[in-house]
C-alpha cells in the first residue's frame, strides 16, 4: 500500500465562517473546494499543504487526509494500522502524536483504539511518541470507517510569530482575516480601527496590503514529515507576491496608551511598521483621515468579554456618532455578542453575519453599506 500523491486536504474554519474561507482559497487558487462544517475541503498534494499554511489567512489548520480502511473490531484496527504506509510520511526520528475520536461505530472506546495505531506506529516505522509532540496523527473512527489525517500546521495558524503582546480578550488573526474579508477588504483601500487593542485589524489590513503571507515568520509541523522537501518550501516561500496596497497607511488608535505601545510593537515585529499609525485617542475624538473613504472595523468591548452593559452603551452611542458625523463615504464593521450594543452606535446596520465562537462567546459581524 501507497501513500496517495493527491489526497483531500481539509481546511478548518471558525464555524460560521466557512463561505468566507471558501471565498478566499478559491481566490488563492485552491480548489475545485467546497465549504463543509467546520471548514473547506479540497484535492491536492503536498506541495499545496505547504501553500496553503503559508498563504491562508482565515484557516486555523490544514489537515491532510493521507488514507482510510475499514476496522469493525480491535484486532482488524490493529492490522490495518500496520500495513499502512506509515514510513511515507512520518519519520523514524521525530516524535508523535495520537488522538482519535470514535462515533456511531463497532469501535467505540477510542483510547483502546489509539493504543492499537499508537503500537503500529511505534512498532512499524519506530517512531517516538510524545505527548507534546508537534507532528500529531489525528484519526477519526465514524461508522466503522477509520479516517487517517496528519495535522500538518503544529501551532494554531493564528499565531503569525510576531504577536508577544496582546491586549484584554484579543481578536485571533484567522478571524480577523475573516473579517475584514466578509467586509469587502482586498487591501486596496485605508483601514480604521478605533479600538485596536494589541493592532490585529490593522496589522492583518496592512499585510494584505502589502502581500505579505501570513505564516512567512513561523515554521510549521509539516517540516517534520518524511516527505518535507526544504529547497522547495524556501523557494515556495521566496516567491514574489502582488502587494495590491501599496502606500496605503492603515490606522488604529485607542484610549488606552498601553495599547497603543503594544501595537507599535506588533507591527514592527511583523514588518508592517511603516504601513501602520497608531495614535491614543478616544473614540469620541475621532477624526476622519485624509485621502479616499475605506472600512471601519472595530471589535468593542461587550458585556460579558469586558465590563458592565450600562456604560458600554454610551461608549457605543459615542462610537456612532462620531461615524455618523465624519465618516461619510466609509463602510463600518462592528464584532459584538450583543446586538443592543450594535442598535446603540445608531448605524444603519445590515442584517447580521452568522454566529461565531469568539473568546468563549458567540459574536456577529454587523457591516453597514457606505455611510451618507
Amino acid at each position: 500500500m501507497d501513500a496517495p500523491s493527491t489526497f483531500e486536504i481539509f481546511l478548518s474554519a471558525a464555524p460560521g465562517l466557512e463561505p468566507v474561507l471558501l471565498a478566499e482559497a478559491q481566490e488563492r487558487g485552491f480548489g475545485p473546494a467546497s465549504a463543509v462544517p467546520g471548514g473547506v475541503t479540497f484535492q491536492g498534494g503536498w506541495p499545496e499543504v505547504w501553500r496553503a499554511n503559508l498563504e491562508l489567512r482565515g484557516a486555523t489548520r490544514v489537515l491532510a487526509r493521507i488514507g482510510a480502511f475499514r476496522a469493525l473490531h480491535l484486532a482488524q484496527l490493529d492490522k490495518r494500522a500496520r500495513r499502512f504506509p506509515w514510513a511515507t510520511v512520518l519519520r523514524p526520528d521525530v516524535p508523535v502524536r495520537v488522538e482519535v475520536t470514535a462515533r456511531a461505530s463497532r469501535i467505540y472506546h477510542a483510547g483502546a483504539a489509539r493504543e492499537r495505531i499508537e503500537r503500529a506506529i511505534r512498532e512499524e516505522l519506530g517512531a517516538p511518541l510524545a505527548d507534546e509532540a508537534r507532528v500529531v496523527v489525528k484519526v477519526r473512527i465514524e461508522d466503522d470507517l477509520c479516517q487517517l489525517s496528519l495535522d500538518t500546521s503544529g501551532e494554531s495558524l493564528h499565531r503569525r510569530g510576531y504577536k508577544q503582546a496582546v491586549a484584554k480578550a484579543p481578536m485571533r488573526e484567522t478571524l480577523a482575516a475573516l473579517f475584514l474579508r466578509a467586509c469587502g477588504f482586498d487591501g486596496t483601500e485605508p483601514v480604521l480601527d478605533p479600538m485596536c487593542g494589541s493592532g490585529t485589524f490593522v496589522i492583518e489590513a496592512a499585510e494584505i496590503a502589502a502581500g505579505l503571507a501570513p505564516g512567512r515568520a513561523r515554521s510549521f509541523a509539516f517540516e517534520d514529515l518524511a516527505n518535507f522537501d526544504p529547497a522547495a518550501w524556501e523557494a515556495l516561500r521566496a516567491a514574489p507576491r502582488p502587494a495590491p496596497g501599496a502606500g496605503i497607511a492603515m490606522l488604529g488608535s485607542d484610549r488606552d496608551q498601553g495599547a497603543v505601545r503594544m501595537s507599535v510593537a506588533n507591527a514592527a515585529r511583523a514588518g508592517v511598521a511603516e504601513r501602520t499609525r497608531f495614535e491614543c485617542r478616544p473614540v469620541a475624538d475621532l477624526e476622519r483621515p485624509a485621502g479616499p473613504p475605506g472600512l471601519v472595523i472595530v471589535n468593542p468591548p461587550y458585556g460579558a468579554r469586558i465590563g458592565a452593559p450600562g456604560p458600554l452603551r454610551g461608549l457605543h452611542a459615542s462610537l456612532g456618532a462620531a461615524l455618523r458625523e465624519r465618516f461619510g463615504g466609509w463602510r463600518v464593521g462592528l464584532v459584538t455578542s450583543d446586538p443592543g450594543l450594535a442598535r446603540a452606535t445608531g448605524l444603519p446596520f445590515a442584517p447580521p453575519g452568522p454566529p461565531v465562537a469568539h473568546g468563549g462567546l458567540k459574536v456577529r459581524l454587523f457591516r453597514t453599506p457606505p455611510l451618507g
